[in-house]
């Protein structure tokens, strides 16, 4: 017999998302094993199957009994703005009275109010107000995320908020992939120079950010970058000159599209190869079609509209029957969608995107995975991949999607060791 670091045996459902991101109709194939197991061996997932054959393959140093509950990957989260300072309470208020999200933001409000904050802020007060939403994170489930600066908006708080980002991914068990947002919005020195901004983005924050980065994180994939593509923020063009400066220097591109208007930014997302375009909610029909054809992964992000009491998500179906590959993610901010839960992104997408708990939760592991690039190692349960696991209380999966505003899960696993 074999001897491994860590069996789970007996699970009701173990869900496998095996062989790799699911696009269009094949979206929800869930792999599913009933009463499966998994060993574990050195942080990965050394076998897959039912729990007879794993269990008398081997013995191990520890075992779970997962009897009655699901077992799936950790949740991928690809879309977070992680890293701020201070909270936007009194603008929730707000909004509840009516302003709209564009009024508060013209007003001196929205991501401005937070970059005040965050600028006046130093590296260790970021890692110690970002800290406890990371342990939220996971405690929900949420194995890896991405996570973005964009409360600096000049070059020294981004790069503190960089390291904030990569200090966290050190101090606690949520692995963070970072994305550079210097292209969140137009900071108030530039209001009346907008172009003047994306100039200095693309032209000396970007080039300086590749030295930075290769100083100091040489071992490290290089971050993503990003860049909101949207009325009141960057139009398309200065969206593309941003994203095309970085994409000449080999950074991997995300982009901010058609959360309010559809400018045209997932076209350019798929035309320059971006990993993912986010938010889409008022995108084009041309330009979903274009989504189909590409590799480029549709993040939907159902907090936010859900948080700006708005009643229009994104229109997932079209995009499934498109070809595309859908993900999900938080969007967990300070002004729209402070949440860390997954599991509420799943039951808001069954509710208002209208895909099913099985399409959610692959939308949610190896969807959102590629989202990232990470596809390759996390996302799924399968031999040789990164043991990153969470047991829910639950019976069935489909429980996912149906419940809501509790925590299901029981046990977070990262790298092969018990973390919650």
């Amino acid at each position: 017999m074999t001897e491994v670091d860590l069996i789970i045996h007996s699970a009701a459902q173990l869900l496998t998302l095996q062989g790799g991101p699911q696009r269009g109709q094949d979206l929800g194939n869930l792999g599913m094993i009933q009463d499966g197991a998994l060993a574990i061996h050195k942080e990965k997932i050394y076998k897959v199957g039912p729990s007879s054959s794993i269990r008398s393959a081997h013995t191990a140093r520890k075992e779970i009994d997962a009897s009655g509950s699901v077992v799936m990957p950790g949740f991928v989260d690809p879309h977070t703005h992680l890293v701020w300072v201070g909270d936007r309470a009194s603008e929730f208020e707000q909004r509840i009275s009516g302003a709209t999200y564009m009024e508060i933001m013209a007003s001196g409000g929205g991501i401005m109010s937070t970059v005040r904050s965050t600028r006046n802020a130093s590296i260790d007060q970021m890692v110690a107000e970002s800290l406890p939403r990371t342990m939220h994170m996971l405690a929900y489930g949420t194995t890896t995320a991405e996570a973005k600066s964009g409360y600096g908006l000049e070059l020294p708080t981004e790069l503190r908020s960089l390291q904030a980002i990569q200090d966290l991914s050190k101090k606690s068990p949520l692995e963070l992939i970072p994305t550079f947002l210097g292209a969140h919005a137009i900071p108030e020195e530039y209001s009346q120079d907008p172009q003047g901004y994306t100039d200095l983005v693309s032209q000396e924050m970007i080039p300086i950010l590749m030295d930075w980065w290769r100083e100091q994180y040489p071992d490290d994939p290089l971050p993503f970058v990003d860049v909101f593509c949207e009325t009141g923020a960057f139009n398309l063009q200065q969206s593309k000159q941003i994203l095309t400066a970085a994409k000449g220097l080999g950074f991997p591109l995300k982009i901010h599209a058609d959360e309010f208007d559809g400018l045209g930014g997932t076209g350019l997302a798929v035309e320059l190869d971006a990993t993912s375009a986010d938010h889409l909610v008022q995108t084009p029909f041309e330009d979903i079609l274009a989504l189909g054809q590409s590799e480029t992964v549709a993040v939907a992000l159902p907090n936010t509209p859900f948080g700006l009491s708005e009643g229009k998500y994104t229109p997932a179906n079209e995009m499934i029957e498109a070809g595309g590959i859908l993900a999900l993610a938080t969007d967990l901010n300070p002004g729209t969608a402070w949440c860390e839960s997954m599991q509420f992104v799943i039951s808001l997408a069954c509710r208002y995107l209208k895909i099913t708990p099985a399409q959610a939760i692959a939308a949610a592991t190896i969807n959102a995975a590629a989202a990232i690039q990470c596809q390759e190692r996390i996302g799924s349960l399968e031999e040789g991949k990164q043991a990153d696991i969470i047991i829910l209380d639950i019976p069935d999966y489909r429980h996912l999607g149906y419940r809501f505003g509790i925590n299901l899960v029981a046990h977070v696993i990262k790298r092969g060791k018990i973390v919650q």
